[in-house]
């Protein structure tokens, strides 16, 4: 064989001489890979602009679909009709995919825009794999208005090996394909063409299976939310249109009539109202939802047990992510009126009591407010005057409470205050808490959760939810040490909950139709000074009682507008939790 090898590339070692034949044979090798490298470096196939498109539109039904297939085939089984329904559905799909974006491709425009589809692609399916993400407007939104640190907490290894793996191939092939050119009037023509070829098949297939097909969207509407890279394009799309639009739209009044109340011409001092907005925190961990032995045992709320609050153990969210909660709490729609645009171009209830002649400030340790504060005084701790509490220039929640202390240096005016937590947001719990709070172990300590089992991540989040506690209990140590110059109350709740493994999901942000528990019952408690509870006569026994009773965000408006007796003509003492309890 050496010989044989030799002879091919006229190499002729010593008679007996073992390692030049050795050399010899390295040689070869050496010879066999160079040429292998310069075919590879030669590998330049021309081919149609129509060809290509084909093949990546397989590439996406195939590999990067997967959560979309084992969602639409989920209790389907192995019964008859099965392969032919699966066939019919990613025939359509491919063809779909070809006709939705054969009409953006030219000469310059196909590499480009299809290298960023097949990174859409890949993205999206590793997060609709890994946590189970659906990718409507609301959870596209969310991606785009995201700060950079919680975008870098989801750049795990993880995913950049999954990346690699799923989208380097197409990407390279991309690269190295040549083009055809046609004449403009044939391109135009053989383009007309398989646009229409690939509609009648679409068309063809999904009438194939149209009955099973059509009863499967219209009981789950959310899998559609699943197509990639389709599902991700559209929803990015549509919330770049609304986002501009609603930028160019000045947000509409409400509550201008809104003024103070009786109970404000007989106070002695000014008054001092907190709302805390808490993040990701799920009513099943509340230490104060547990029975008293479950407590004993894994207590995630010690301190707040210990500081005469009033707890509200049946809380249902306005959404599953930030984006819809945070501006749908605070709104007169709430969800039972829920409007998207209505919400996102009115007003708050912020600015209602802004136009009652309170002095409102935001207090942010997140990525924004979403809307709600505009026109609105706005703050954010300063990781260099808390340098304890910001290791590497990200503050803990505490810094919400000592940022927000000089603005109570003043007592000579009315203050709502609004602090808005990082709280427990994923995945990267054990990032929420300093080490002195790290009390449930093991803990996670990755910010790729595949890297953990369950019971590391629950105790990691449940570790976020005990600091929580802790800087409740220390806002209202605060409003306590205060009490001789303010008259004080707090309002917490979290924005939404929180997936931790149940049924094999992870984190938030599903359709809230199809949204497990865990991620729409949130905690809420509120607390009060003796001096608040005196001037607005509020009984607190009474409160206390009909905090048993299920709620949801959308009684937080007009609470606090009966909580801080502003009278306007969109309260709704129906909505007033309060209302019942007030003398």
């Amino acid at each position: 064989w050496l010989r044989a090898i030799m002879s091919e590339h006229k190499l002729s070692p010593r008679p007996g001489s073992t390692a030049s034949t050795w050399r010899a044979a390295r040689r070869t090798h050496a010879i066999r890979r160079a040429s292998t490298l310069r075919a590879w470096a030669n590998w330049r196939p021309e081919i149609s602009t129509e060809s290509l498109l084909l093949g990546l539109s397989l590439y996406f039904t195939l590999a990067c679909n997967a959560p979309f297939w084992r969602a639409l085939l989920a209790g389907r089984g192995t019964e008859e009709g099965t392969l032919v329904y699966v066939l019919a559905v990613g025939i359509a799909l491919t063809a779909l995919n070809f006709g939705l974006l054969a009409p953006l491709l030219n000469r310059w425009t196909t590499k480009p825009l299809l290298g960023v589809l097949i990174l859409v692609a890949a993205i999206a399916s590793y997060y609709a794999r890994q946590f189970g993400v659906y990718f409507d407007p609301d959870m596209l939104r969310n991606v785009v208005r995201t700060d950079i640190a919680e975008a870098r907490e989801l750049l795990t290894p993880g995913m950049f090996a999954y990346l690699l793996a799923l989208a380097l191939p197409p990407l390279f092939v991309l690269q190295r394909v040549q083009l055809r050119r046609r004449r403009t009037a044939r391109a135009l023509i053989v383009r007309a063409t398989s646009m229409a070829l690939a509609l009648v098949v679409a068309l063809a297939a999904l009438g194939s299976v149209f009955k099973d097909f059509s009863g499967e969207m219209r009981q789950h509407k959310e899998i559609r939310y699943l197509i990639t890279p389709t599902a991700a394009a559209w929803s990015l799309g549509r919330v770049m249109t609304r986002d501009v639009a609603a930028a160019n739209t000045p947000r509409r009044p409400i509550g201008t009539d809104a003024h103070l109340g009786a109970s404000w011409q007989t106070a002695h001092k000014p008054l001092l109202f907190v709302i805390t907005i808490g993040e990701t925190a799920r009513a099943a961990n509340w230490g104060l939802n547990q029975p008293a032995a479950a407590r004993a045992a894994h207590d995630t709320t010690p301190k707040l047990a210990r500081r005469d609050v009033i707890n509200f153990p049946d809380v249902s969210s306005c959404g599953t992510n930030t984006e819809v909660s945070l501006p749908c709490m605070f709104s007169v729609q709430g969800r039972r009126h829920y409007d998207e645009d209505a919400i996102h171009a009115s007003e708050s209830l912020l600015n209602v009591l802004q136009h009652a002649g309170l002095r409102v400030v935001w207090n942010d340790n997140q990525s924004g407010c979403k809307g709600v504060c505009t026109g609105l005084e706005t703050m954010r701790p300063d990781p260099a005057a808390f340098p304890a509490l910001c290791p590497d220039n990200h503050c803990f929640d505490e810094a919400l409470v000592d940022s927000s202390r000089s603005l109570l240096r003043d007592a000579q005016g009315n203050l709502v205050l609004v602090l808005h937590q990082l709280g427990n947001h994923g995945p990267s719990y054990f990032r929420r808490y300093p080490e002195a709070f790290r009390r449930f172990t093991p803990t996670c300590d990755d910010d790729d959760l595949s890297q953990c089992n369950r019971e590391q991540i629950v105790n990691s989040y449940d570790n976020a939810l005990l600091y929580t506690d802790h800087v409740l209990a220390r806002t209202i140590d605060l409003l306590k040490d205060v009490e001789d110059k303010y008259d004080s109350a707090l309002v917490y709740v979290s924005d939404h909950g929180e997936s931790l493994g149940e049924n094999g999901l992870y984190l938030h942000g599903l359709p809230y139709s199809i949204a497990p528990s865990e991620q729409t019952r949130v905690p809420m408690v509120m607390w009060f000074s003796p001096g608040f509870a005196a001037r607005n006569r509020l009984d607190l026994a009474c409160l206390d009682k009909e905090a048993q009773q299920p709620t949801s965000h959308d009684t937080l408006f007009h609470t606090v507008l009966g909580l801080l007796d502003v009278t306007t003509s969109i309260h709704e003492p129906a909505l007033d939790l309060g209302a019942a309890c007030r003398r």
